[in-house]
């Protein structure tokens, strides 16, 4: 239970079906918990507060679970180490990943919970091959499904999802048919060790050495200019390069090596194919044979059909039907079949 709406409606909807509810907060991070008094991201003090206030309408036990340790290793340091590599890490999906459900998942384990149950927008449902199915949430809007696709045959036998169904509009009306008071609260889209959501402040602190000016240079190696650090850029990124040109221009690779900032022309933000690695399958696991999939590059991006083929190496190359714009290495690219999700990876290179 962050504190959100969708946390504490979704314990109340399971109290409705029956369930022996239990309220979990995860303590996450000092990082922003004391900083700022109006802070309402899952990891502050209001919104333990909130979750204890939703859990004492509801008449149910809450507890705050110390993951402080296992956060920092999984998620702040990787999301640290990343953006020094010159990529650009997804945090949430780390967390969901080894956090959620995987931490939590062994930690309620131990206490003798069955399960454990989030406010994700996504559905899972048991077919008639015994398989568990992670499908996408009946809100367009709001599904969350991308970020859940690590999830496995065993884990998904322990979770429920019981916003799938819903939007997010019906979820408001509920808290206020539950009488829950953070009913009309407003969402959190802010990173939430991140003191302000200000990335390039919280990478100068606390690594540095991230601050090490190089070059910036075009497709063929010439020096156009001058940037303050790779991990400070993006892929697709066309503000903040302070360079004159008659055309403009875009960032289209970051090369950590040589510490050079590639930039080019809007064409060259597009890309044909890409190579993914650290994968993972809902419903199998490894993938043997190429297949046709539709596919996401990023959460929000639409879908696009692609052709993914295995290598020897437990890597994929994928190829799409039309060029995609921005595919960002260290970002995760999804793959789905209909409204259901194979799987995915992370983005290791990207072909023009």
């Amino acid at each position: 239970m962050s504190g959100g709406v969708d946390s504490s409606v979704t314990a109340a909807l399971l109290l409705d079906a029956g369930y022996d509810v239990i309220g979990v907060t995860m303590r996450l991070s000092e990082e922003s918990r004391d900083a700022d008094p109006n802070d309402r991201s899952c990891c502050s003090l209001s919104s333990v507060d909130d979750a204890r206030r939703v859990s004492d309408v509801l008449g149910i036990p809450h507890y705050v679970m110390d993951f402080t340790a296992p956060f920092q290793n999984s998620v702040v340091d990787y999301f640290l180490y990343e953006y020094q590599r010159g990529r650009t890490p997804n945090p949430c999906i780390a967390c969901n990943r080894y956090i959620k459900f995987e931490g939590l998942l062994n930690k309620s384990k131990n206490l003798g919970a069955s399960y454990i149950a989030t406010g994700h927008y996504a559905c899972i449902q048991r077919g008639a091959d015994g398989l568990y199915r992670l499908r996408k949430g009946a809100d367009t809007d709001k599904d969350q499904s991308y970020v859940l696709y690590h999830l496995t045959q065993r884990t998904l036998a322990h979770i429920l999802l019981p916003l799938g169904k819903f939007s997010k509009e019906e979820v408001r009306r509920k808290a206020e048919t539950y009488h829950l008071p953070v009913a009309h609260k407003a969402e959190s889209q802010e990173i939430c060790f991140v003191p302000h959501d200000d990335y390039k402040t919280y990478l100068r602190k606390k690594r540095p050495e991230s601050y090490a000016p190089g070059d910036i240079v075009d497709g063929m190696g010439n020096v156009l200019g001058r940037h303050d650090g790779i991990s400070f850029y993006t892929i697709g990124q066309r503000k903040g390069l302070g360079i004159a040109a008659p055309h403009p221009l875009y960032v289209t690779a970051l090369d950590a090596s040589q510490n050079r900032v590639i930039v080019g022309g809007a064409d060259a933000v597009y890309a044909s194919e890409l190579v993914a690695s650290d994968l993972n399958w809902t419903m199998w696991d490894n993938l043997s044979e190429p297949m046709e999939a539709q596919a996401k590059i990023r959460y929000g991006k639409r879908e696009i059909r692609t052709r993914i083929i295995p290598q020897r190496e437990g890597s994929l190359y994928v190829c799409f039907a039309e060029p995609q714009r921005a595919a960002t290495p260290g970002q995760s690219i999804v793959f789905y079949k209909d409204d259901i999700v194979l799987g995915g990876g992370v983005i290791d290179r990207v072909i023009s």
